[in-house]
């Protein structure tokens, strides 16, 4: 097995996808809106995804947040809240609002584990700044670290309770950043002491079975290097003070505010303390080029990938989808 999440371009398994999989074995797969369009075809295509790896367990990763972050959208599938609804709620039902958001939750992972997906890039503990940029915004549960946290802790346990795993992003924290790491690395230059509240949620679920990192410099901690190619954020800040011992993949290594070529790319990730290196866009030259500069996963990145999917085993949806979502639209009209 390879530590690399991977890609693929369309809505069915391409021969030359099928045959490279086959060969790499990458320790699992992420899914966008290219390669969603129906029920029936979305199932088949993650049916074939576990086939080609010959695990039933294989992670089979996608982003389905709610609100402007969703990969599986009307009319086919139904859309769900913004982060931001279940911080409003908090404002004056913090336990409905905790409530609201398990509901949410389990209502998410119990579309995805019928479409045969086990992991949800969910949910995001990045504290809102108000004077950041908007690419965090209206995804995050709030401005108050505490808050986050049980928010985020109702997320997880909602989505494992119908078979999905959480993955806990973006670790040490994105919502203090000026610009949008999909265009551009964004500097962080707070200090140490405000950069407490930014950890504050992830310590708070450093138990979490996995984590995504930012690609974002942090100056007080590297002044040289994001924190996905950072050794010192990853083993002192993330491993270390955070406490984090699940599962830990970069964020996309397609994103621009990362340079140099993808082989680069992947090996500095995991160099610096990644478990997995994460690469979205299914461009097969991109991924010749990665499968080549990586090794085969290592035995702790190993155990913890498997720690985290043992977290789901033997579970799946047990409330009906629309009993959730009852329950989360009764809770959020308090609001």
């Amino acid at each position: 097995m390879t530590p690399l999440i991977l890609g693929l371009t369309g809505p069915e398994l391409s021969a030359d996808e099928r045959a490279f999989f086959a060969d790499v074995d990458p320790a699992g797969f992420i899914l966008f809106r290219r390669n969603v369009e129906t029920a029936e075809q979305l199932r088949a295509l993650t049916d074939g995804l576990r086939e080609v790896a010959g695990r039933a367990d294989v992670p089979i990763l996608i982003d389905q947040e709610g609100g402007r972050v969703a990969r599986m959208q009307p009319p086919v599938w139904p859309a769900f809240p913004r982060a931001e609804l279940f911080d409003r709620l908090y404002d004056v039902a913090p336990a409905s609002a905790i409530e609201a958001a398990r509901a949410n939750a389990q209502a998410i992972a119990t579309m995805l584990f019928d479409a045969g997906i086990n992991v949800n890039c969910l949910p995001l503990l990045d504290v809102r700044q108000p004077d950041a940029h908007d690419i965090i915004g209206d995804r995050a549960l709030g401005a108050e670290p505490l808050r986050v946290a049980a928010l985020g802790r109702a997320v997880i346990e909602g989505m494992q309770a119908a078979g999905v795993v959480g993955v806990v992003k973006h670790i040490p924290g994105h919502g203090r950043a000026m610009a949008d790491s999909h265009v551009e690395l964004p500097v962080v230059t707070a200090g140490e002491t405000e950069l407490e509240r930014d950890l504050a949620p992830f310590i708070a679920l450093a138990g979490a079975p996995m984590g995504m990192t930012a690609h974002v410099v942090y100056t007080a901690w590297d002044a040289d290097e994001c924190a996905s190619l950072s050794a010192r954020v990853i083993g002192d800040v993330i491993r270390g003070r955070i406490g984090f011992d699940g599962l830990l993949m970069s964020d996309d290594l397609g994103m621009h505010a990362l340079t140099g070529d993808f082989g680069e790319r992947a090996a500095g990730v995991l160099k610096a303390g990644c478990d997995i290196a994460l690469h979205c866009s299914g461009d097969m030259a991109e991924m010749v080029a990665i499968a080549g500069a990586v090794g085969p996963i290592g035995d702790a990145a190993r155990a913890r990938l498997d720690r985290a999917m043992a977290t789901v085993a033997g579970r799946a949806p047990a409330i009906a989808f629309a009993d959730l979502v009852a329950r989360r639209d009764a809770l959020l009209a308090y609001a």
